[in-house]
């Protein structure tokens, strides 16, 4: 078999691994828009289902105004180390958490946000139950500070519901130093006559448009995902949930539901060893295609002139996998037991090659100090550690460049005579000691590193506004003024010089093109990631131009020899 087709096979399967999750992406049918009735969702609250025991009435509260109304409303401002939050008092959603360290997508004079207007994208939680209160009750906020002290490790706000039969909610959001985790307690001080017992709901509502500034070329996932220890991390795409065909997990005793996106993930994170229903569904009424997805929980029976408080965590922040991995841990160890919580950063389907390649990132960022040096010292790290193979692949090359000429001769010799021109480049193979498969073999061991690599670097929140050298000012973002992207190029040139010239004119064209196809790709691409390219294309260059060197001098001295 011709060594440079299966070249070319390679190149090309690997260029639609890296495009696979963009091919779906915009191959997918588009849901269609619901009709506008109002500008914002008439969802009613969640009901738990019978599978749940739940003692109280099935009767749903009034249909609340959604989030639309929620940031409407007046809202609360609390300021902490890391991020400014909103928080209405219609619902007492969080309908803007804006983070301090983290610039905009698409504007870099501006602070990220993650719930946001723009998304109608907002935390909620109520409690299902007659007349208590949901994510429409009006609050009233309760006198303290909206602002984290110096020293001061947390920062409480309570928001009153007004009492019903007696009963008085209290919802309090607790803000913690140098944490993206807030704790969501719901407090129910019992003033009636008969036991309280109700369930709990925390869900987020998001309209299905993708984040502002996601690349085309680059496309990641946006959208809900549930995890179980039984049925482990489950992804739901938008259009399946407004096609009413989304498949996931709806119960168990343990587990997280979350809203994930390109570098930012929020979840609600009930306690371990608690029956839960997961649910996610289609809100009609809303001007964009909005969905909600949360779970139900049982709250503690609240006993005649009783107080209990029922608390949820909620994580709303950068995939930071130092962070994720440290809240998986159990409560003894000092997480919360949010175990697979660290999987929302997706690494593809080669997670384990992709994470241990981070950590080793990491490892390297933390002497350097720097993620686009961190990026080339792991880059020379790899090649050196397939220095070998890529030898051998590099070899087999070059013995194909000093009989390209034979085999030229040999096509036009026996053009006519397909069976008879393969018989004789199989003996030319033997007689020259080539194996045809040996430069693609290595390539091909070495490719799920390389894609391992490419979604570590894609998913890595860390190297999100991170500075290199000179203009490139952020590496998950395109080099401004392309001068990567036009080296990388001019690698791949240098490369497809360096490798033999297909006899099939066809073919030769073709690996000419292929540069400047890689080229176009990778324009757009974020720059962390040409990085990469570009020193491993330079390594490979030397590499091959030294053992290409040898190989046809060592041939040019035998031939002459036997001159």
């Amino acid at each position: 078999m011709d060594n440079r087709r299966l070249l070319l096979l390679l190149i090309f399967s690997f260029s639609l691994v890296m495009l696979w999750d963009a091919w779906q992406k915009y191959n997918q049918p588009k849901p269609a828009v619901p009709p506008v009735a109002a500008s914002a969702s008439t969802a009613p609250a969640p009901q738990p289902s019978a599978s749940l025991h739940s003692p109280v009435p099935a009767t749903a509260p009034e249909a609340p105004s959604g989030v639309a109304a929620a940031q409407a409303a007046e809202t609360l401002t609390v300021k902490t180390d890391l991020y400014t939050a909103e928080v209405s008092l219609r619902g007492g959603d969080i309908v803007r958490l804006v983070f301090n360290d983290y610039k905009d997508t698409e504007s870099k004079s501006k602070d990220f946000a993650l719930f946001e207007r723009r998304h109608q994208y907002a935390a909620q939680s109520g409690l299902i139950g007659d007349g208590l209160a949901t994510h429409k009750t009006v609050f009233s906020p309760v006198s303290g500070s909206r602002e984290l002290a110096a020293g001061a490790k947390t920062l409480e706000l309570r928001l009153q519901a007004p009492a019903v039969n007696g009963v008085k909610v209290t919802k309090i959001y607790t803000f913690n130093r140098g944490s993206y985790l807030i704790d969501v307690t719901q407090e129910i001080d019992n003033g009636s006559e008969k036991d309280v017992a109700v369930h709990a709901y925390y869900q987020f509502q998001r309209d299905t448009k993708a984040p502002e500034g996601e690349s085309r070329m680059v496309s990641t996932f946006t959208g809900p995902a549930v995890y179980t220890e039984e049925d482990k991390y489950q992804k739901v795409h938008f259009a399946d949930i407004e096609a009413g065909k989304a498949k996931f997990v709806t119960q168990a005793n343990n587990g997280w539901i979350a809203m994930v996106q390109h570098y930012f993930v929020a979840a609600w994170i009930p306690p371990e060893k608690l029956p839960r229903e997961f649910y996610m569904r289609k809100l009609d009424g809303s001007i964009d295609p909005t969905v909600s997805a949360g779970v139900i929980v049982p709250v503690p029976v609240a006993a005649p002139g009783a107080k209990i408080a029922f608390s949820v965590p909620l994580y709303a922040g950068p995939q930071l996998q130092s962070t994720l991995d440290h809240l998986a841990l159990p409560k003894a160890e000092g997480g919360i037991g949010a175990q697979g919580l660290p999987l929302v950063v997706d690494y593809g389907w080669l997670t384990i090659v992709a994470a241990p390649i981070f950590w080793c990132l990491q490892a390297i960022h933390k002497i350097v100090g720097n993620w686009g040096w961190a990026i080339v010292l792991l880059t020379v790290g790899i090649k050196l550690l397939f220095f070998p193979l890529s030898a051998a692949s590099y070899k087999s090359m070059a013995k194909m460049r000093t009989v390209t000429p034979r085999l030229v001769a040999l096509k036009e010799r026996y053009a006519g005579d397909r069976q008879k021109l393969n018989q004789e480049m199989m003996e030319l193979y033997k007689r020259e000691k080539i194996n045809p498969l040996g430069g693609c073999l290595p390539i091909a061991v070495q490719i799920p590193v390389f894609i391992a690599l490419y979604w570590a670097l894609l998913g890595a929140v860390e190297i999100r506004d991170a500075p290199w050298i000179l203009w490139i000012t952020d590496l998950s973002a395109a080099d401004p003024y392309y001068v990567l992207p036009v080296v990388m190029v001019l690698t791949m040139l240098i490369q497809t010089r360096l490798n033999p010239t297909p006899p099939d004119p066809i073919q030769a064209k073709v690996m000419m093109m292929m540069p400047f196809i890689f080229g176009a790709m990778f324009f757009f691409f974020p720059a962390g990631l040409v990085l990469y390219w570009v020193v491993n294309n330079t390594l490979s260059i030397a590499q091959q131009w030294q053992i290409t060197r040898m190989i046809e001098g060592g041939g040019k001295a035998a031939n002459d020899a036997k001159a």
